[in-house]
């Protein structure tokens, strides 16, 4: 992992600093740096106390956890995301394990400056709580979707989802390997295998990573997508985790169905 100085117009347009003052943005950025990670690079370790605050620039960056000799891919996380929020702002260890999954840049603050800054700046306050509220009822999403959803509508969803977020044309690329798709969706690699062998029906063809959707409204009946579970709001506008939660609620009240 490499460090670079970072480019301060470019960070103030983030959407957990474009409303902190120009005091508080000057404190958080006064001793952070870019970091550069080739796939595969080690960001954070799960149980260190490195206590930093992470914000994704450039590339993917994989959560992963581990118990007891087990391991498991937990969520793939793309521009503008932010990573250890909690962590930084409760000056704990991390819970999870960070690891690029492709070329990545990422902004490191010092979990000290971010404390400091909540102490006295309402906006940035307001920011980073609208921001873990935004994980939060990402996370509640992905509990609710494992445990109500067998493999197959899981499947189904995931592509429903993937296809809407990647311009919603009928063919789309799967962003990692199928192993680590299959630990994303809480499935053994066997289990990938026959959910996606079972989709052949509802029109899904599979070309290694590419997937072709050629009956879409077939998959969708099978998954039954569900606005308090789903959301297909994208990250490609630089939209942050809380404004893709709001905007998914406003597309709720305006389309019930």
């Amino acid at each position: 992992m490499t460090r670079t100085e970072i480019d301060l117009p470019r960070i103030r347009r983030l959407p957990l600093l474009d409303g902190a003052s120009a005091e508080t943005f000057a404190l958080l950025t006064r001793e952070a740096a870019i970091a550069h990670l080739e796939p595969g690079g080690l960001l954070a370790a799960q149980g260190e106390s490195d206590d930093q605050l992470y914000l994704l620039l450039e590339g993917a960056i994989l959560l992963e956890g581990a118990w007891n000799g087990r391991e498991a891919d937990l969520a793939l996380l793309q521009p503008p995301a932010t990573l250890m929020l909690a962590s930084a702002v409760l000056g704990g260890p991390n819970l999870v394990t960070a690891r690029a999954l492709s070329s990545s840049a990422v902004l490191a603050i010092p979990g000290q400056a971010v404390r400091q800054a909540l102490g006295r700046d309402a906006g940035f306050g307001r920011a980073v709580a609208e921001e873990l509220a935004g994980c939060f009822s990402g996370l509640v999403r992905t509990f609710k979707n494992h445990r109500l959803r067998g493999a197959q509508e899981r499947l189904a969803s995931y592509l429903l989802t993937q296809q809407q977020r990647q311009g919603g044309g009928p063919t789309l690329r799967l962003p990692c390997r199928k192993r680590r798709l299959a630990s994303l969706l809480g499935m053994t690699p066997e289990n990938l295998s026959r959910a996606l062998a079972s989709l052949v029906p509802y029109g899904v063809e599979i070309d290694g990573v590419q997937i072709t959707l050629s009956e879409p409204l077939a998959l969708a009946r099978l998954a039954a997508p569900d606005p308090l579970i789903d959301n297909h709001v994208s990250s490609a506008d630089g939209t942050g985790q809380a404004e893709r939660e709001r905007r998914r609620f406003v597309r709720m009240q305006l389309n019930p169905a």
